[in-house]
Protein backbone atom coordinates (compact mmCIF):
# COMPACT_ATOMS: atom_id res chain seq x y z
CA UNK A 1 0.00 0.00 0.00
CA UNK A 2 1.22 3.55 -0.51
CA UNK A 3 1.58 6.05 1.89
CA UNK A 4 0.32 10.01 1.29
CA UNK A 5 3.08 10.98 3.14
CA UNK A 6 5.69 9.52 0.42
CA UNK A 7 3.83 10.72 -2.41
CA UNK A 8 4.01 14.67 -0.98
CA UNK A 9 7.76 14.04 -0.56
CA UNK A 10 7.40 12.67 -4.96
CA UNK A 11 5.70 16.00 -5.55
CA UNK A 12 8.26 18.09 -3.67
CA UNK A 13 11.10 16.54 -5.29
CA UNK A 14 9.35 17.23 -8.88
CA UNK A 15 8.87 20.54 -8.17
CA UNK A 16 12.00 21.62 -6.54
CA UNK A 17 14.65 19.30 -8.11
CA UNK A 18 16.63 18.54 -5.42
CA UNK A 19 16.61 16.15 -2.52
CA UNK A 20 18.05 19.08 -0.42
CA UNK A 21 15.35 21.48 -1.80
CA UNK A 22 12.49 18.96 -1.46
CA UNK A 23 13.92 18.17 2.07
CA UNK A 24 14.00 22.15 3.27
CA UNK A 25 10.21 22.87 2.04
CA UNK A 26 9.23 19.80 3.50
CA UNK A 27 11.06 20.48 7.08
CA UNK A 28 13.22 16.58 6.90
CA UNK A 29 16.65 16.40 6.53
CA UNK A 30 17.63 15.58 3.29
CA UNK A 31 18.35 11.50 4.45
CA UNK A 32 14.84 11.68 5.69
CA UNK A 33 13.89 12.32 2.48
CA UNK A 34 15.78 10.15 0.53
CA UNK A 35 14.84 7.29 2.92
CA UNK A 36 10.66 8.11 2.26
CA UNK A 37 11.47 8.08 -1.70
CA UNK A 38 13.49 4.56 -1.72
CA UNK A 39 10.46 3.35 0.52
CA UNK A 40 7.87 4.59 -2.21
CA UNK A 41 10.21 2.75 -4.96
CA UNK A 42 9.69 -0.86 -2.90
CA UNK A 43 6.10 0.20 -2.27
CA UNK A 44 5.50 0.58 -5.80
CA UNK A 45 8.01 -1.97 -7.43
CA UNK A 46 9.44 0.47 -9.81
CA UNK A 47 12.03 2.49 -10.29
CA UNK A 48 11.06 6.28 -9.58
CA UNK A 49 14.34 8.76 -10.22
CA UNK A 50 17.41 8.25 -11.57
CA UNK A 51 20.12 10.60 -10.72
CA UNK A 52 21.75 12.92 -12.92
CA UNK A 53 24.78 14.73 -11.41
CA UNK A 54 23.89 16.42 -8.21
CA UNK A 55 20.06 16.75 -9.67
CA UNK A 56 17.20 13.92 -9.43
CA UNK A 57 15.67 13.38 -12.36
CA UNK A 58 12.06 11.46 -12.13
CA UNK A 59 11.57 8.48 -14.59
CA UNK A 60 8.69 7.53 -16.60
CA UNK A 61 7.49 5.60 -13.97
CA UNK A 62 7.87 8.46 -11.44
CA UNK A 63 5.68 10.72 -13.45
CA UNK A 64 3.17 8.61 -13.96
CA UNK A 65 2.59 8.10 -10.49
CA UNK A 66 2.68 11.91 -9.84
CA UNK A 67 -0.43 12.42 -12.34
CA UNK A 68 -1.98 9.82 -9.43
CA UNK A 69 -0.21 11.86 -6.67
CA UNK A 70 -1.93 14.93 -7.42
CA UNK A 71 -5.37 13.65 -7.42
CA UNK A 72 -5.25 11.54 -4.16
CA UNK A 73 -3.07 14.74 -2.39
CA UNK A 74 -6.48 16.84 -3.49
CA UNK A 75 -8.50 14.48 -2.60
CA UNK A 76 -6.81 13.86 1.28
CA UNK A 77 -7.18 17.59 1.64
CA UNK A 78 -11.08 17.69 0.89
CA UNK A 79 -10.95 14.80 3.19
CA UNK A 80 -9.29 16.55 5.91
CA UNK A 81 -11.43 19.55 5.78
CA UNK A 82 -14.27 17.85 5.36
CA UNK A 83 -13.22 16.52 8.97
CA UNK A 84 -12.63 19.68 10.29
CA UNK A 85 -15.32 21.34 8.93
CA UNK A 86 -17.91 18.42 11.00
CA UNK A 87 -16.76 20.07 14.15
CA UNK A 88 -16.00 23.65 13.58
CA UNK A 89 -17.03 25.23 9.89
CA UNK A 90 -16.93 29.23 11.19
CA UNK A 91 -13.52 29.70 12.98
CA UNK A 92 -10.06 29.19 11.82
CA UNK A 93 -6.88 31.11 9.72
CA UNK A 94 -6.24 31.54 6.25
CA UNK A 95 -2.72 32.15 5.37
CA UNK A 96 -3.07 34.48 2.11
CA UNK A 97 0.44 35.33 -0.09
CA UNK A 98 0.31 38.59 -2.08
CA UNK A 99 2.62 41.05 -4.01
CA UNK A 100 2.57 44.43 -2.33
CA UNK A 101 0.40 46.02 -4.46
CA UNK A 102 -2.32 43.77 -3.97
CA UNK A 103 -1.93 43.60 0.02
CA UNK A 104 -2.82 47.42 -0.34
CA UNK A 105 -4.93 47.36 -2.85
CA UNK A 106 -6.84 44.34 -1.69
CA UNK A 107 -5.91 42.15 1.19
CA UNK A 108 -6.03 45.50 3.71
CA UNK A 109 -9.64 46.15 2.63
CA UNK A 110 -10.90 43.00 2.64
CA UNK A 111 -9.01 41.86 5.73
CA UNK A 112 -10.99 45.09 7.13
CA UNK A 113 -14.39 43.89 5.53
CA UNK A 114 -14.08 40.55 6.96
CA UNK A 115 -13.80 41.16 10.40
CA UNK A 116 -17.68 42.37 9.98
CA UNK A 117 -18.97 39.55 7.87
CA UNK A 118 -16.60 36.46 9.31
CA UNK A 119 -15.21 37.38 12.51
CA UNK A 120 -14.35 33.80 13.53
CA UNK A 121 -11.55 34.13 10.71
CA UNK A 122 -7.89 35.37 10.61
CA UNK A 123 -6.41 36.59 7.73
CA UNK A 124 -2.16 35.85 8.24
CA UNK A 125 -0.61 37.94 5.56
CA UNK A 126 2.71 37.35 3.74
CA UNK A 127 4.27 39.59 1.23
CA UNK A 128 5.79 37.97 -1.81
CA UNK A 129 6.59 39.14 -4.61
CA UNK A 130 6.87 37.70 -8.22
CA UNK A 131 6.34 33.56 -8.51
CA UNK A 132 6.81 33.23 -4.65
CA UNK A 133 3.16 33.69 -3.77
CA UNK A 134 2.36 30.27 -6.18
CA UNK A 135 5.10 28.28 -5.09
CA UNK A 136 4.13 28.97 -1.61
CA UNK A 137 0.77 27.95 -2.10
CA UNK A 138 1.62 24.65 -3.88
CA UNK A 139 4.24 24.20 -0.84
CA UNK A 140 1.76 23.90 1.57
CA UNK A 141 2.76 27.19 3.11
CA UNK A 142 -0.27 29.35 2.54
CA UNK A 143 -3.81 28.33 1.67
CA UNK A 144 -4.92 31.40 -0.76
CA UNK A 145 -2.22 33.31 -3.37
CA UNK A 146 -2.67 36.40 -5.05
CA UNK A 147 -0.26 36.71 -8.36
CA UNK A 148 0.22 38.27 -11.55
CA UNK A 149 -0.47 36.21 -14.97
CA UNK A 150 3.07 35.92 -16.74
CA UNK A 151 4.51 33.32 -18.67
CA UNK A 152 6.32 31.22 -15.90
CA UNK A 153 2.46 30.91 -14.45
CA UNK A 154 1.13 27.31 -13.74
CA UNK A 155 -0.62 26.20 -17.01
CA UNK A 156 -4.27 27.06 -16.68
CA UNK A 157 -5.20 23.33 -17.07
CA UNK A 158 -2.80 22.46 -14.04
CA UNK A 159 -5.15 20.53 -11.37
CA UNK A 160 -3.64 21.41 -8.49
CA UNK A 161 -5.09 24.68 -8.56
CA UNK A 162 -8.08 26.79 -8.75
CA UNK A 163 -7.87 30.23 -10.26
CA UNK A 164 -9.96 33.16 -9.73
CA UNK A 165 -9.68 36.20 -12.07
CA UNK A 166 -9.53 39.22 -9.63
CA UNK A 167 -8.44 42.35 -12.23
CA UNK A 168 -7.08 43.64 -15.16
CA UNK A 169 -4.86 46.93 -14.75
CA UNK A 170 -3.67 48.60 -17.62
CA UNK A 171 0.11 50.40 -17.54
CA UNK A 172 0.96 53.86 -17.66
CA UNK A 173 4.30 55.65 -18.78
CA UNK A 174 6.26 57.50 -15.73
CA UNK A 175 8.19 60.42 -17.52
CA UNK A 176 10.42 63.32 -16.32
CA UNK A 177 7.97 66.43 -16.04
CA UNK A 178 10.63 67.95 -19.00
CA UNK A 179 10.09 65.30 -21.09
CA UNK A 180 8.32 65.63 -24.36
CA UNK A 181 5.88 62.71 -23.95
CA UNK A 182 4.84 64.10 -20.72
CA UNK A 183 2.83 67.44 -22.78
CA UNK A 184 0.41 65.01 -24.02
CA UNK A 185 -2.45 62.89 -23.33
CA UNK A 186 -1.81 59.57 -23.84
CA UNK A 187 1.98 58.35 -24.96
CA UNK A 188 2.75 56.14 -28.30
CA UNK A 189 4.94 53.79 -26.88
CA UNK A 190 6.89 53.78 -29.73
CA UNK A 191 8.12 57.64 -28.63
CA UNK A 192 10.35 56.53 -25.90
CA UNK A 193 12.27 54.03 -27.96
CA UNK A 194 15.65 56.20 -27.68
CA UNK A 195 15.06 57.21 -24.10
CA UNK A 196 17.02 55.02 -21.33
CA UNK A 197 14.82 53.31 -19.30
CA UNK A 198 14.02 51.71 -15.44
CA UNK A 199 13.14 48.10 -15.46
CA UNK A 200 12.30 45.61 -12.83
CA UNK A 201 14.48 43.01 -11.80
CA UNK A 202 14.54 39.44 -13.96
CA UNK A 203 11.95 37.24 -12.83
CA UNK A 204 9.35 39.98 -11.75
CA UNK A 205 6.11 39.04 -13.57
CA UNK A 206 6.02 43.19 -14.48
CA UNK A 207 9.49 42.62 -16.80
CA UNK A 208 7.94 40.14 -19.00
CA UNK A 209 4.73 42.49 -19.02
CA UNK A 210 6.43 45.13 -20.15
CA UNK A 211 9.47 43.61 -22.17
CA UNK A 212 6.84 42.02 -24.44
CA UNK A 213 4.92 45.80 -25.27
CA UNK A 214 7.99 47.59 -26.19
CA UNK A 215 8.97 43.95 -28.25
CA UNK A 216 5.45 45.00 -30.09
CA UNK A 217 5.96 48.25 -30.36
CA UNK A 218 9.37 47.81 -32.30
CA UNK A 219 12.06 48.16 -30.12
CA UNK A 220 13.78 46.00 -27.09
CA UNK A 221 14.24 49.68 -23.98
CA UNK A 222 17.61 50.75 -23.33
CA UNK A 223 18.02 49.14 -19.70
CA UNK A 224 20.10 51.68 -17.62
CA UNK A 225 18.62 50.82 -13.91
CA UNK A 226 16.84 48.32 -12.08
CA UNK A 227 14.08 48.59 -9.22
CA UNK A 228 11.34 46.58 -8.44
CA UNK A 229 10.57 49.43 -6.07
CA UNK A 230 8.05 51.79 -7.60
CA UNK A 231 8.47 54.64 -5.13
CA UNK A 232 12.27 53.89 -6.38
CA UNK A 233 11.15 53.87 -9.45
CA UNK A 234 9.53 57.31 -9.32
CA UNK A 235 12.24 58.68 -7.61
CA UNK A 236 14.73 57.62 -10.40
CA UNK A 237 12.29 59.22 -13.30
CA UNK A 238 11.98 62.38 -11.82
CA UNK A 239 15.87 62.68 -11.68
CA UNK A 240 15.59 62.58 -15.72
CA UNK A 241 17.44 58.91 -14.91
CA UNK A 242 15.33 57.67 -17.37
CA UNK A 243 11.82 56.09 -18.22
CA UNK A 244 9.13 53.07 -16.97
CA UNK A 245 6.01 51.59 -17.05
CA UNK A 246 4.16 50.81 -13.90
CA UNK A 247 0.35 49.54 -13.45
CA UNK A 248 -2.07 52.03 -12.83
CA UNK A 249 -3.00 51.58 -9.69
CA UNK A 250 0.41 51.24 -8.47
CA UNK A 251 1.98 54.53 -7.61
CA UNK A 252 -0.92 56.75 -6.14
CA UNK A 253 1.88 59.36 -5.61
CA UNK A 254 4.73 60.02 -8.11
CA UNK A 255 6.08 62.72 -7.02
CA UNK A 256 7.65 65.49 -9.24
CA UNK A 257 7.56 62.60 -12.15
CA UNK A 258 4.55 62.41 -14.80
CA UNK A 259 2.11 59.67 -15.04
CA UNK A 260 0.92 59.28 -18.73
CA UNK A 261 -1.86 56.68 -20.44
CA UNK A 262 -0.51 54.84 -23.30
CA UNK A 263 -2.41 54.96 -26.99
CA UNK A 264 -3.68 50.88 -27.34
CA UNK A 265 -2.71 48.45 -27.49
CA UNK A 266 -2.58 48.79 -23.51
CA UNK A 267 0.09 46.65 -21.41
CA UNK A 268 -1.93 45.16 -18.86
CA UNK A 269 -1.18 43.45 -15.86
CA UNK A 270 -3.96 40.97 -14.91
CA UNK A 271 -4.25 39.63 -11.34
CA UNK A 272 -5.82 36.52 -9.89
CA UNK A 273 -6.10 34.72 -6.61
CA UNK A 274 -5.46 30.81 -7.01
CA UNK A 275 -6.22 28.23 -3.97
CA UNK A 276 -5.69 24.65 -3.84
CA UNK A 277 -7.88 22.74 -5.44
CA UNK A 278 -8.37 20.22 -2.30
CA UNK A 279 -9.87 23.85 -0.46
CA UNK A 280 -12.05 25.33 -2.97
CA UNK A 281 -14.93 24.14 -0.67
CA UNK A 282 -13.70 25.48 2.52
CA UNK A 283 -16.02 27.74 3.50
CA UNK A 284 -13.72 30.27 5.44
CA UNK A 285 -11.68 30.03 1.80
CA UNK A 286 -14.75 30.89 0.19
CA UNK A 287 -15.66 33.97 2.28
CA UNK A 288 -12.35 35.26 1.67
CA UNK A 289 -12.55 34.75 -2.16
CA UNK A 290 -15.65 36.50 -2.18
CA UNK A 291 -14.74 39.69 -0.27
CA UNK A 292 -11.22 39.99 -2.66
CA UNK A 293 -13.54 39.93 -5.18
CA UNK A 294 -15.67 42.77 -4.38
CA UNK A 295 -13.01 45.03 -3.17
CA UNK A 296 -11.33 44.30 -7.05
CA UNK A 297 -14.70 45.37 -8.60
CA UNK A 298 -14.34 48.46 -6.57
CA UNK A 299 -11.13 49.16 -7.67
CA UNK A 300 -11.00 52.56 -10.05
CA UNK A 301 -9.34 50.77 -13.24
CA UNK A 302 -9.95 52.33 -16.81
Amino acid sequence: MIEVRRLRVLRALADHGTVTAAAEVLHLTPSAVSQQLAALESEVGQELLERRGRRVAITSAGRLLLTHADTILTEVERAEDAMRLHADGTTGEVRIAAFSTAISLLVAPSLAALRATSPGLHLAVRDAEGHQAITQLLDGEVELAIAVEHRGSPRPDDQRLTRIPLYAEPFAAILPAGHPAAAVDQVDLTTLAGDDWIMTSTGNPIRDVVLLACEQAGFAPRIAHYSDDYTAVAALVAADAGVSLVPQLALPNPGTAVLRPLTPPTPTRRVYAAIRAGRADHPLIRATIDTLRKTAAALPLG
